[in-house]
């Protein structure tokens, strides 16, 4: 059995049972009230025990984690107000992998077109009904004819094939309009311009990668990069969303295990459900309801917990609830929200307290040996035993050259896919119209005229048709392969 996490302590200690944490759970407060600070002390306790975690480091002051503390003034007087001995608190650092979608901070992190599908493509691109219909003739003539969709080359190269002549696929797959062809190429194009282009490509990240231990047993924590990232909120949501989709779809089932295999923290949660169309929202809920029985457990962080659609909410069994603000009736209402999820404490009334909670104190549910939620408890964090706050640059080298992924993933492989092989035809298609001309006398009427002969006529026919009929489809990520009948 897998000792207890201490969260903090009250009138006794209060701690979270690692045979219950992949039931999820919620972190939430206003900003400033320490919900970095009790992210921090989770993912450490977790590492701890041998449970590697992910989680994306939104301000810049996670990366702390793989350093030892200590020399912390505050830090030293929770621990003396609190009591805690050597088994609940020490001054280690955390193993840590760094990664960044940007390559700028981390090791670069990839996944390939085909692997995300067009269902979060088309969120990410911001794509209407019309527009996604579209992009989903992209995908299906690339598993039709076998084409490869890798990058952005690949997918800007079928939608400059499709808008060379729209009719051309009519008969197989719907019509395709010139103008939604064009307004997704914009799109990309606006894409591409907030650096979301180097997220497609290979290598693609192997999730095994995610879910290391080091010599000692503790577990890696994967940090993300986002300080950056997070000024393009459709990215980091999608990004995260097809990651853990890829985590259900791949892992096992392992039902009941003593502590999860993985713990995902998802940070800003409200940017995931933020615009989501209903049938995106099914399958987040769907996803979070069984990726439990995969032994991953997500915990959403946000500011409070009406930012979380009630049918995920209520899959949330352990909650920490810092300070909320009350200054609008929309404040207050959040305030009833987060006092409802709890189950009540006769000893105080937790709807008043929630608005007067101080910095590192919240309020605290988690499930029981049965998996039934506690009373809620008011309880003072216990803080982290890594540095609180960020990392130099030298620091940051360090651990990249330490890292268990050096190497793997900081060189992009660019094979042959889409982009290549269409390249290629149009290639030999103007070397037929070219050996077509040179070969066929030119009947002096026609001198000087710009339109097709025949023979051109068939070479640029053969451009669009050759291959049609190889019906190999490719690996697709779950949330792309569930909508398979929208295609």
């Amino acid at each position: 059995m897998t000792d207890p996490i201490l969260i903090g302590k009250g009138l006794g200690p209060v701690y979270l049972l690692p045979a219950m944490a992949n039931r999820h759970g919620l972190v939430a407060g206003a900003t400033g009230t320490g919900k970095t600070v009790t992210l921090q002390r989770l993912a450490e306790s977790f590492s701890r025990i041998g449970v590697p975690v992910f989680m994306a480091d939104v301000k810049g002051d996670l990366a702390g984690i793989g350093q030892p503390g200590g020399g912390n003034a505050k830090v030293d007087a929770r621990v003396a107000e609190l009591g805690l001995g050597a088994g609940d608190f020490s001054t280690q650092a955390c193993p840590v992998t760094l990664w960044d979608i940007l390559g700028d901070q981390g090791h670069p992190v990839r996944t390939t077109l085909s692997e995300m599908g067009p269902l979060l493509l088309a969120r990410l691109l911001g794509l209407n009904e019309t527009q996604e219909g579209v992009l989903n003739i992209v995908f299906r003539l690339a598993d039709d004819n076998g084409w490869l969709l890798l990058d952005v080359k690949d997918l800007r190269a079928l939608l400059a094939y499709l808008a060379d002549d729209p009719g051309a696929v009519g008969d197989d797959y719907g019509h395709v309009s010139k103008a939604s062809v064009g307004a997704i190429q914009r799109k990309l194009l606006t894409l591409e311009e907030q650096g979301a282009g180097k997220l497609f490509g290979e290598p693609a990240l192997d999730i095994a990668d995610l879910m290391q231990t080091d010599e000692h047993g503790w577990g890696y924590i994967n940090l993300l990069a986002a300080d950056k990232l997070i000024h393009t909120p459709a990215l980091y949501s999608t990004f995260l969303l097809w990651l853990l989709s890829e985590l259900f779809e791949q892992l096992p089932e392992v039902g009941d295990v003593d502590k999860p295999r993985l713990v995902f923290f998802f940070d800003e949660a409200h940017l995931l459900f933020d615009s989501a169309p209903k049938v995106l929202l099914d399958k987040i809920e769907q996803v979070v309801r069984l990726i439990r029985s995969k032994g991953v457990g997500v915990y959403f962080v946000t500011q409070s917990p009406a930012d979380v659609p009630d049918d995920v909410l209520g899959q949330l069994g352990n909650r920490v609830q810092h300070a909320l603000r009350a200054f609008t009736p929309r404040d207050q209402k959040a305030v009833r929200v987060a006092a409802q999820t709890f189950r009540p404490n006769p000893a105080f009334d937790t709807e008043a307290l929630i608005t007067n909670l101080g910095v590192g104190e919240a309020l605290v549910s988690t499930l029981d040996e049965t998996g039934t939620p506690t009373m809620v408890e008011r309880v003072k964090v216990a803080p982290p035993g890594s540095r609180i706050g960020p990392i130099t640059p030298a620091e940051r080298r360090a651990l990249l050259a330490d890292s268990l992924v050096k190497g793997v993933y900081d060189q992009a492989l660019d094979r042959e896919s889409a982009y290549e092989i269409l390249q290629g035809r149009a290639v030999a298609a103007s070397r037929a119209e070219e050996t077509a001309r040179e070969s066929t006398p030119v009947p002096a009427a026609r001198r000087g005229s710009s339109r097709q002969g025949p023979l051109e006529a068939f070479a640029t026919s053969a451009l669009r048709s050759i291959g049609s009929q190889l019906g190999r489809s490719l690996i697709r990520g779950l949330l792309g392969s569930m909508m398979g009948g929208r295609r």
